[in-house]
């Protein structure tokens, strides 16, 4: 199996769990927006989506911060010039342009291949992201931008005008009340949870639906 070793060059924290950490990009590394790569330190892997466009000089993952995890806390601490060893980009969760809308949902940091996504240039897609608060909208002004159609999923439902298309409560109650019958491509990211529950709703609602999942832990 191929490895490369990478450098951290900056880490920004999101909220008060959840960052973004960037690497230089090693010469020969190739990845697909939408695919993973796999950290590993002391017998521990992990695996992350990387943030993408795959043109960048720089690779960027997104993660949330487990406190007493065994990797989590370890990137959380990392400084500019600390090194750590990636497997090679891997996963098939790819984008795929049809005459379909493109329907995208996900839960936390379930995000991330969407951003890498749009950084790639789909555009006009729907768009549901399910958090418990409105500070968890990762990257939320980059996609909506991309988006046909943004609609933020929130447990901690806010009196906010910035988002008009915003649902008190979880995405496939989202889904029931916004998305009209027709044929549509489903890709959905994040909790296993949600995926089994909206591929359920998806196979009930949407009987020509088809459905690519890539689920987070």
């Amino acid at each position: 199996m191929t490895h490369y070793s990478v450098t951290v060059t900056s880490l920004s924290w999101l909220t008060r769990n959840t960052f973004e950490i960037r690497f230089n990009r090693p010469a020969g590394f190739e990845y697909r927006p939408g695919q993973k790569i796999t950290f590993e330190d002391g017998g521990i892997t992990r695996d992350y989506t990387l943030l993408g466009p795959e043109h960048r000089s720089e690779l960027a993952v997104c993660v949330r911060h487990v406190a007493g995890g065994r990797f989590s806390p370890k990137l959380a601490a990392a400084q500019p010039g600390d090194r750590y060893r990636i497997g090679a980009a891997h996963g098939y969760f790819f984008f795929k342009s049809t005459d379909r809308r493109a329907v995208f949902v996900a839960t936390g940091t379930g995000i991330a291949p969407f951003v890498a996504f749009a950084r790639q240039g789909v555009r006009n897609f729907d768009l549901l992201h399910g958090v418990h608060t409105e500070t968890q909208l990762y990257y939320a002004d980059e996609l909506a931008a991309a988006a046909r159609r943004y609609m933020p999923c929130l447990g901690d439902f806010p009196d906010s005008p910035r988002w008009p298309l915003s649902f008190d409560g979880r995405v496939d109650g989202c889904l029931a009340q916004h998305l009209a019958p027709g044929a549509y491509d489903f890709y959905l990211c994040g909790r296993n949870e949600m995926i089994r529950d909206v591929t359920a709703f998806v196979d009930q609602r949407f009987k020509g639906g088809r459905v690519f999942t890539e689920a987070f832990f």
